[in-house]
């Protein structure tokens, strides 16, 4: 228990004093935009290649984290479908099934699962931003095509037109581009100059903690909206929506993401440590990529902020749950 909290505790931490820099107004509205740019732009990928280039293919075991994107792709068809086919959607389905596997996993598995666990977190977390950023890329990038179509007035593209751009936008991204570059690199077996490696490493190590600062900068501001927000409520913007809908996203991500690794483990009956470990990290809570990606297309911002935020402190009561829960697939 107290492994769970340490790991934890941080997150909340950074998140608050982001909050108490945004109260203070450090940083102002332009300003937190132009560091989420920066966080997207330069910082996340700059540790998406730095990671992906030390992952070589014969050392990955895809065996143990299938059951996990299984489990994350069902859940993401169910966001979309629920909801429909939307930018809105796709960001909450990414929400749904994103999980903080670096900053709180891998202390976390460290500390339960001693480095034997280490080894299939590590293999989820080389494909994790892969499958599910680059699947909410194409997602967001096929309905923002449409969008596009529609607005312009003209004929609709062609399906497979649509598909082949989303794709390729998709890809040249700034999260998909770097993963496929690291992985690249890391198959050639050339390692990485130390003049070049240093810096990159110190951009990427400082992605992590600018994220939660701003996750909480920005919850400063949606607090603020929602102390101010008087009169009938704005079907766009209210207490409500955003309460329930940051409950409803860490519901899901917290409870539901795991339950249905758990039942999917029993129904084909998989039990040992790799499956205790991706039960564990499907029940972290909302990595911060969710957010930026919000930020990045413009949409859900407020509901997205708060569901980080709320399901983080969640996990401090979810996370020992599930954890307890292990022993019946160990």
């Amino acid at each position: 228990m107290p492994s769970i909290f340490s790991s934890l505790i941080p997150v909340v931490v950074l998140i608050a004093v982001g909050m108490f820099a945004g109260r203070r107004g450090w940083v102002t509205t332009a300003g937190a935009k132009e560091l989420t740019d920066l966080s997207f732009l330069v910082l996340a990928p700059a540790l998406l290649f730095r990671t992906m280039s030390q992952v070589h293919w014969s050392d990955i075991n895809m065996s143990p984290v299938a059951l996990y994107f299984v489990a994350a792709m069902m859940l993401f068809a169910i966001v979309i479908l629920s909801l429909g086919a939307s930018r809105r959607s796709a960001v909450m389905a990414l929400a749904a099934t994103f999980s903080n596997t670096v900053m709180i996993g891998i202390p976390l598995i460290s500390l339960a699962f001693d480095p034997a666990g280490l080894v299939y977190l590590f293999t989820l977390i080389s494909m994790h931003a892969l499958i599910l950023l680059t699947l909410a890329t194409v997602v967001l990038e096929l309905v923002m095509a449409q969008e596009a179509a529609i607005q312009s007035g003209g004929e609709p593209r062609h399906p497979l037109k649509t598909i082949g751009l989303a794709v390729r936008n998709a890809v040249i991204h700034p999260v998909p581009l770097p993963i496929l570059a690291g992985l690249l690199w890391g198959q050639t077996g050339w390692v990485m100059p130390e003049v070049l490696d240093k810096p990159i490493q110190w951009l990427g190590a400082t992605f992590g903690p600018l994220a939660l600062l701003m996750v909480g900068i920005t919850l400063s501001n949606v607090l603020d909206r929602v102390i101010r927000a008087g009169g009938p409520a704005d079907p766009q913007f209210s207490r409500q929506r955003i309460l329930w809908s940051a409950l409803g996203m860490a519901c899901l991500k917290n409870l539901v993401h795991p339950s249905l690794v758990v039942g999917m483990s029993l129904l084909l009956g998989l039990r040992g440590l790799p499956v205790a470990v991706m039960m564990v990290a499907s029940s972290l809570p909302i990595g911060a990529n969710v957010f930026l990606f919000s930020q990045r297309y413009k949409v859900a911002e407020d509901e997205v902020t708060s569901a980080v935020a709320v399901s983080t402190l969640a996990a401090l009561l979810t996370v020992p749950i599930v954890m307890a829960g292990v022993v019946w697939v160990m």
